[in-house]
């Protein structure tokens, strides 16, 4: 199934049930053995892939530094609270904007570059953003990080909302998953899209029929670190802190497995799976050995080998089945 066949998913049972799921976790999480912070954290990985898949999966660029974008999010989240005193609205804003600040001026110098030799120095970019994060303690207080980051409250004019319990924190964050599938959903299936699909497929060909590639290419990058800005500034949120470790290689690699794991490459939705599927393996099997990320790696490379689908892969291949028409996602 080619990714294009997701255009009708809206309209599927599935996404309703896949929307029910979320909306109800923090209902049913306690009874199935996990703890209620789980559904927050995945909430928040699902918007970082979901972001990334962008890149990846649909311009098919290969950025391995972009927990660097997280990690930013989180301490400009944090340092316009604790420095500037700035509410919750301006907060996220100032993260998101940030984050794309900072994903300007990597992309203004790799979006000439595509392959290998795009995907190596996004991890140089991705390690100087760190190495900064750990050194420049005046500011980003080191490797000790930044401290009592609050949760303020959601100001809505006519009321408040506190945010300052993990159900409310996880609803708010649920609000803006949705608007942010809705964006990008759009975004995807617009004009920008497909000229982002025809970059990934030969970007000599969509620069000979007239597109100007490294515009789409540094638009790209830009709205997907905006992105991770704001899903950094609801992770600082969600641990009360900001730390060097969130924009480490380790970060910009686990995003990377969500997606391909998941299904990003066919498949709108596979970054939301893949963001499921890894902080549940990570949990599950956590509890059970430490070397979890050993039998998640053999995981990875199995399903990278016998189906580099991934499991929305899996899932189509398996409606097409029983639809030969094609058009079922």
């Amino acid at each position: 199934m080619k990714k294009h066949a997701d255009n009708h998913l809206l309209t599927r049972p599935g996404t309703w049930i896949g929307l029910v799921v979320l909306a109800t976790a923090p209902l049913w999480i306690k009874s199935v053995g996990l703890y209620p912070y789980l559904a927050l954290e995945i909430m928040i990985w699902m918007m970082f892939a979901l972001g990334y898949n962008l890149l990846l999966g649909q311009a098919g660029l290969p950025s391995f530094g972009h927990g660097a974008f997280l990690g930013i999010g989180a301490y400009a989240f944090g340092l316009l609270q604790l420095k500037f005193g700035a509410g919750l609205w301006l907060a996220l804003f100032g993260a998101a904007a940030t984050a794309s600040l900072a994903g300007a001026l990597v992309a203004a110098f790799i979006s000439h570059r595509r392959g290998i030799y795009y995907a190596l120095l996004t991890i140089a970019f991705g390690q100087v953003f760190w190495f900064i994060s750990i050194k420049w303690h005046s500011v980003t207080g080191g490797e000790d990080g930044l401290l009592n980051i609050a949760r303020p409250a959601a100001n809505f004019g006519l009321f408040e909302l506190s945010l300052k319990s993990n159900n409310a924190l996880y609803y708010f964050t649920f609000a803006l998953l949705v608007l942010v599938v809705i964006f990008l959903w759009r975004l995807s299936y617009s004009p920008f899209g497909r000229i982002l699909q025809a970059v990934k497929q030969n970007e000599t060909r969509a620069a000979f029929v007239g597109h100007n590639v490294w515009l789409y290419k540094f638009l790209a990058f830009v709205i997907s670190t905006a992105v991770a800005g704001l899903a950094g500034a609801l992770f600082a949120m969600a641990q009360q802190s900001a730390y060097p470790n969130v924009m480490s290689l380790h970060n910009s690699g686990f995003v990377v497995m969500m997606v391909l794991i998941g299904g990003g490459l066919v498949s709108f939705w596979g970054p939301l799976i893949g963001a499921a599927f890894f902080i549940l393996a990570r949990d599950l099997l956590g509890a059970y050995t430490e070397t979890w990320l050993l039998w998640y790696g053999l995981a990875f490379m199995a399903m990278v080998i016998f189906k580099p689908e991934g499991i929305a892969g899996m899932w189509q291949s398996w409606r097409t089945r029983g639809n030969p028409s094609g058009t079922t996602a």
